[in-house]
């Protein structure tokens, strides 16, 4: 096999014996809503295709819009059909479409929540659910309370009683908008479930290649002893996105990329890259070791804010060729709204593996194309033999893990062009999943049926989070600096390259 060709390997060695599903109730607060209509109902089909939903289940969705089980099957099939990773199956639809049922009602009515108390009681006599129950909070944080205070006065929240029988809440991020809101948010769900039940979900770390990360590190005994200070130059860590904020726009306007992308995503991948080997995989080993690292970052002083955060804004451009608009010209925001839609920040983890390496992390709107990349930068050979030439320095030695949109990776050698002469050059070994992998919402979703909170934010993860990224938060909103813009289809402000140009390295060019 020649250096310079990109083998397709099975980086997925198949699937394990069958899982055992307990029986249970799937509770959707916001049936109806965007989020279901395109992610949740999709995935839990294609976990139905699977063979992956207990075989004693029920989908019952809640929510204020008029509608019996009918139509919302009509809805939930016009979400399949637009939105799986799959085409829908008259078969497998029937089949699935029997475990959907629909109640209306409204988030702040007891008596609301009683008619779905008994619905409930009803599907666990026909369905065999045994009063299992997960539900799912896909409604803006301000509901959170509300709903969370109904099912506790109808008394439709079990505590964990060591009875086989099961009580689970999903909640979706964002969690607040900065500590104290978080903080707030989650003594209001603590009132009522206890840390055990609560499944924080972000998407992002239910993708094949997040999830694959340990297995990279800790399953390849070429990884793991060059994974530290002695051989790593800095990390690059990547996600690009090349639409806009759309009808987005009045939620982007509270939030910016920085609560959006950076708080929850980037942090958590930045946790499993640099996170000691766990003591087991069992979940809170593992979240244990990200919380270890999220602490060890060094906080943001006034100083650092300054010369390592970069933000901007998106200016009219090209994208791919096509007319982009400026963020301040798109429906729904603020007119002169300071918001930023690009984030680069330089980190330091202060711990003995760390020490000195460091983090890059990149977000933005409008940027040339949509990928997402983790790029592990090893440090240069000594300038004897082959890198002696100071006129013709060798790049280095690169791994890079790509998450979206090409599943995969990447390793970046240094290799002889053939011929006569000693030419080198950089070549890659790339390896790509050989199937299409599960979409996160479907693996998020069947380790919550499962009770498996690995890949799900703990509490004081989430906290940690946040107090790294409040003090720039304070420093933006108080600077009367103008926000750096930069146009459509580029990779971001000159002050994004600026901050890596500081220290002789560039952005990698996805």
């Amino acid at each position: 096999m020649g250096l310079n060709r990109e083998p397709t390997v099975a980086l997925n060695a198949g699937r394990p014996a069958k899982t055992i599903y307990p029986p249970c109730a799937l509770v959707i607060f916001g049936g109806a809503g965007a989020l279901t209509h395109r992610k949740l109902l999709p995935a839990l089909y294609n976990l139905a295709l699977d063979d992956d939903l207990p075989e004693k289940a029920a989908i019952v969705c809640f929510s204020m819009e008029e509608m019996n089980d009918e139509s919302y099957r009509a809805f939930a099939r016009d979400g399949i059909e637009k939105n799986s990773r799959r085409r829908l199956q008259e078969g497998e639809w029937t089949k699935f479409a029997k475990m959907l049922r629909y109640v209306r009602g409204r988030f702040n009515d007891g008596a609301d929540y009683r008619t779905l108390k008994t619905h409930l009681e009803h599907v666990d006599a026909q369905s065999g659910t045994l009063g299992n129950r997960i539900y799912y909070f896909a409604i803006p944080p301000n509901f959170i309370e509300t709903c969370a205070n109904g099912l506790n006065e109808a008394k439709m929240i079990r505590s964990s009683n060591g009875d086989g029988t099961f009580t689970r809440v999903v909640v979706e991020k964002p969690i607040g908008r900065d500590l104290a809101s978080s903080t707030a948010i989650n003594d209001r769900i603590a009132a009522h479930f206890h840390e055990s039940q609560i499944f924080r979900i972000d998407h992002y770390l239910g993708k094949e290649t997040v999830e694959n990360l340990m297995v990279l590190r800790f399953a390849n005994a070429i990884f793991e002893p060059l994974w530290t200070s002695r051989f790593i130059d800095h990390v690059q860590i990547t996600v690009a996105e090349s639409e806009g904020v759309g009808a987005r726009a009045p939620y982007y306007e509270s939030a910016g990329a920085l609560r959006d992308m950076v708080q929850s995503h980037l942090l958590q991948v930045l946790s499993i890259i640099a996170m000691e080997p766990p003591r087991s995989t069992a979940a809170d080993s593992v979240r244990d070791a990200k919380l270890d690292v999220l602490q060890s970052i060094r906080p943001f002083g006034e100083e650092s804010i300054e010369k390592y955060a970069v933000r901007g804004q998106y200016s009219a451009g090209l994208v791919e060729g096509v007319p982009a608009h400026a963020y301040l010209e798109e429906d729904g925001v603020a007119p002169g709204s300071r918001v930023e839609t690009f984030v680069a920040l330089k980190c330091w983890i202060d711990n003995w593996r760390w020490a000195g390496v460091p983090f890059y992390l990149r977000t933005g709107k409008r940027m040339p194309k949509r990928a997402s990349e983790i790029a592990i930068y090893f440090k240069s050979v000594p300038r004897i033999l082959y890198n002696a030439n100071p006129r013709a320095h060798l790049a280095s030695n690169m791994l890079t893990i790509r998450i979206q949109p090409d599943e995969g990776l990447s390793v970046h050698i240094i290799s002889k062009v053939p011929g006569p002469q000693a030419r080198l050059q950089q070549v890659a070994v790339d390896f790509h999943y050989a199937t299409s992998t599960p979409d996160s919402y479907e693996t998020l979703l069947r380790d919550i049926i499962l009770g498996d909170q690995t890949l799900f934010m703990r509490r004081d993860s989430v906290e940690a989070a946040w107090q790294l990224v409040d003090p720039i938060l304070d420093a933006w909103e108080e600077s009367p600096a103008e926000v750096p813009l930069y146009a459509a289809g580029s990779w971001g402000p000159l002050e994004s390259a600026l901050l890596m140009a500081a220290n002789s390295r560039a952005w990698r060019v996805l």
